[in-house]
């Protein structure tokens, strides 16, 4: 829970996306120590864990010590953002097969 926890914070997302990308991400799995989607909590159960570290102070002395830690090893702890990167298929020109403009196909003005 602490490691779902932490990246939670570091990459700034909700209950719902930290548990979605715990499942999909094997960096963030393998960081977490998950085998499968049955040991993610919910995200209720996220955000439940996250309000008792808070309302008990204990979320400030953690990030406190993993702070520490990462200082006395050299390492720099910075937000980020997940940037999705799924490849799709678009086709190559807006002219049809018989190389004129295919009424389907739209550019986009930028701006």
């Amino acid at each position: 829970m602490l490691r779902i926890y932490l990246l939670q914070n570091l990459y700034d997302m909700s209950d719902e996306k930290t548990v979605a990308e715990v499942i999909d991400s094997r960096a963030f799995s393998d960081f977490c120590a998950v085998d499968s989607s049955n040991q993610v909590p919910s995200g209720d159960t996220l955000g439940r864990f996250r309000n008792l570290l808070i309302r008990n102070g204990i979320q400030e002395l953690l990030f406190k010590q993993v702070v520490a830690m990462l200082t006395e090893r050299g390492l720099i702890l910075k937000k980020g953002t997940i940037v999705d990167s799924t490849i799709i298929e678009v086709p190559s020109s807006v002219k049809n097969k018989e190389k004129k403009r295919d009424p389907d196909a739209h550019q986009t003005k930028k701006g």
